[in-house]
C-alpha cells in the first residue's frame, strides 16, 4: 500500500501527500510496456510482441513511465483517500512533485493532490427547536373547493360571446417580430387565461378582449433561436370559451368516483382534505426545520466547488457575463450544499439506513415522474453511475422525517400540529416523498388527476446535483521526445461512494511540476 499523509489546508480542503515506491509502481510499468506494445508497429515484430528494450530504444522510457503513472495514479489516489478516511466532495487536482528515474525506474513517485472535503460541524440540539407553520382548517369551504376541482376535470368548454377573463380558455393566433422581421408564428393556440404558462405579459394583453379582437405587447421569448430576446408579439383572439361544470349530484358522484351518492363522495373528500393539510403542514415544517438547522450550524462551504458549479451552470445557460445571475446561482449553490451537509449529518447521527425495498419504491416513483419504465430508469442511472444519488436522496428524506419527530411543531394559532404519518421514528424512518406520493395518489375519484411530471434536471447543473467527488486524480504528464500512443486511463468510482452515496465528479486536470532532469541511459 502506498504511503500517504493529509495536510489540512482549510476546513473544506486538504492536500494528500502520496509516495509510491518502485515496487508499488512496478505493476503499472509492466502494464505500460504491454499496452504500448499493442499500440506501436515496429518492423520485424508482431503487434503486442515488441520487447521492452526495443520500446525503450524506439519510444523512450519517459513515455513508458508517463503511461505507468497515468494508469496507476487513480488507484494510488483511491488508496490514500481510503487509508486517511478522507470524505471528498469535489474534483481533485494532482501535481507530480517527484518522478522516478527514467534510467532504471528507481526512486519514489511523489504526488500531491488537493481536493475539497466535507466540513466538520456539530448539529444543534433539537430540544429548544419550535417550528411554526400556517394553520390549516378542514372546513366546508375547503371541501367545496376540492369538489370543484373534481368537477372541473369533468367540465366541458363552451364558446361564449363576451370578453375573456381569468379562468377562460381562448384560442389564439400569435406572431412575433424583432425589428419588424417575423421570427415566429403560431396559430390555433389554446390557452387558459391567468395560467401564466405562455408568454410574460400575455394575460394582461388579452384580458377583456373578445373573439375577433387583437392587440400587441412586448415580451421576452422563451424558446427557439431568439430565446431571451425581446420581441413584439401580435395576438388575435379567435374564440373565448368558459368551462361549464357538471352538477354536483349523485349522478356526478357515480361518474367521477367509486361512490353512489354525493354525500359519500363529500365524506371521502373530507378525509382527503385532511390528508392534504397534514402534507402541506408537514412539507412546510420540513423546509423550516432545515432552515433552522442550517442557521444554527456553522457549515463552511468549499469555495472552489461552488465556483466550479456556478461556472458550469452559467456556461450552460450562456450567461457567464451576467453578474446578477451569478450572485443568485452562487447563493443557491451554497444553500444546496449546506442543506445536503446538514441532512447527511442528521442521517449519520440517527444511523439512517436505506433498505432495498425503500430504494426500489423511490426508483419506481422517480421513473414515473420522468415518464420512463422503472427498468429503463435504473439502466440510465447505472450507465451514469448515478444510483448512489438515489440512495442519498432516500436517506436524506428519512433523516428529515426522523428529525421532525424530535422537534415541536405548532401552527400560527399556537396549536400543536399532529404530523403522524409524516414524521418517523429512528428505527422505521419513512420517506417524506413517499408521504407526498401517498397523499396525491389517494383520490376518491375513479379517474385520479394525472400527476404533473417535474422538469428533468440538467445534467451539467451542479447546483441541483450531488457534491461528492470522484476519488481519482488525473496524473501530470511529461512530454517525452518520442511518445507512444497511450490508452486513456478509465474513470474510477468514488472510493467512498458506498459510504457517502454521492455522485462521481469528472476528473480535474493535474498541475504539472517541473520535470527532473532525466538520467542518462
Amino acid at each position: 500500500m502506498v504511503t500517504s499523509t493529509v495536510e489540512q489546508l482549510n476546513p473544506t480542503r486538504v492536500k494528500l501527500h502520496i509516495t509510491v515506491t518502485p515496487d508499488e509502481l512496478k505493476p503499472s510499468i509492466a502494464h505500460a510496456y504491454e499496452h504500448i506494445a499493442q499500440d506501436v508497429q515496429i518492423p520485424g515484430f508482431r503487434k503486442g510482441k515488441v520487447p521492452a528494450p526495443i520500446i525503450d530504444q524506439r519510444i523512450g522510457r519517459e513515455a513508458v513511465l508517463e503511461h505507468a503513472v497515468q494508469e496507476g495514479l487513480d488507484a494510488f489516489y483511491r488508496e490514500a483517500v481510503t487509508a486517511n478516511e478522507v470524505r471528498i466532495v469535489g474534483r481533485p487536482s494532482a501535481e507530480i512533485v517527484e518522478w522516478p528515474s527514467t534510467k532504471d525506474f528507481s526512486g519514489d513517485l511523489k504526488v500531491e493532490v488537493e481536493v475539497d472535503v466535507r466540513p466538520e460541524f456539530e448539529l444543534p440540539s433539537y430540544d429548544d427547536i419550535t417550528v411554526e407553520v400556517d394553520a390549516v382548517e378542514t372546513d366546508e369551504a375547503a371541501v367545496d373547493a376540492e369538489l370543484d376541482k373534481l368537477r372541473s376535470r369533468f367540465g366541458t368548454l363552451v364558446t361564449v360571446d363576451r370578453p375573456a377573463k381569468t379562468g377562460d380558455f381562448v384560442e389564439l393566433d400569435l406572431v412575433a417580430t424583432i425589428d419588424g422581421n417575423e421570427i415566429d408564428r403560431a396559430e390555433g393556440v389554446s390557452y387558459e387565461v391567468g395560467s401564466g404558462e405562455l408568454l410574460e405579459g400575455i394575460d394582461e394583453a388579452i384580458d377583456s378582449l373578445t373573439a375577433g379582437e387583437d392587440t400587441t405587447f412586448r415580451s421576452k421569448l422563451v424558446g427557439g433561436d431568439h430565446a431571451g430576446e425581446e420581441a413584439e408579439v401580435s395576438v388575435s383572439v379567435k374564440a373565448v370559451k368558459e368551462r361549464e361544470l357538471p352538477e354536483a349530484d349523485d349522478d356526478f358522484a357515480q361518474v367521477a368516483s367509486e361512490f353512489d351518492t354525493l354525500a359519500e363522495l363529500r365524506e371521502s373528500l373530507v378525509e382527503r382534505v385532511s390528508q392534504q393539510s397534514v402534507f402541506t403542514q408537514g412539507s412546510a415544517a420540513r423546509d423550516k426545520l432545515i432552515e433552522i438547522l442550517i442557521e444554527r450550524s456553522d457549515i463552511p462551504v468549499p469555495a472552489k466547488l461552488v465556483e466550479d458549479e456556478v461556472h458550469a451552470h452559467l456556461e450552460g445557460e450562456g450567461r457567464l457575463e451576467d453578474d446578477v445571475h451569478r450572485a443568485e446561482v452562487t447563493e443557491a449553490s451554497e444553500k444546496q450544499f449546506r442543506t445536503q451537509m446538514v441532512l447527511d449529518k442528521v442521517a449519520e447521527k440517527h444511523e439512517v439506513q436505506v433498505s432495498q425495498d425503500e430504494l426500489t419504491q423511490y426508483l419506481i416513483q422517480s421513473s414515473q415522474q420522468y415518464g420512463m419504465s422503472p427498468q429503463d430508469f435504473v439502466d440510465a442511472l447505472q450507465e451514469g453511475n448515478q444510483l448512489p444519488l438515489m440512495v442519498g436522496e432516500v436517506a436524506r428524506n428519512k433523516a428529515v422525517a426522523v428529525a421532525l419527530g424530535k422537534v415541536t411543531v405548532v401552527d400560527t394559532n399556537g396549536k400543536p400540529v399532529d404530523l403522524t404519518g409524516f414524521v418517523a421514528e429512528e428505527d422505521e424512518a419513512a420517506e417524506a416523498d413517499a408521504a407526498d406520493e401517498a397523499t396525491e395518489e389517494k383520490a376518491p375519484a375513479k379517474k385520479a388527476p394525472a400527476k404533473k411530471a417535474p422538469a428533468k434536471k440538467a445534467p451539467a447543473k451542479k447546483a441541483d446535483a450531488e457534491v461528492e467527488g470522484d476519488a481519482e486524480a488525473a496524473p501530470a504528464k511529461k512530454a517525452p521526445a518520442k511518445k507512444a500512443p497511450a490508452k486513456k486511463a478509465s474513470a474510477t468510482k468514488a472510493a467512498d461512494a458506498a459510504d457517502d452515496a454521492e455522485a462521481p465528479a469528472k476528473k480535474a486536470p493535474a498541475k504539472r511540476a517541473p520535470k527532473k532532469a532525466a538520467d542518462s541511459e
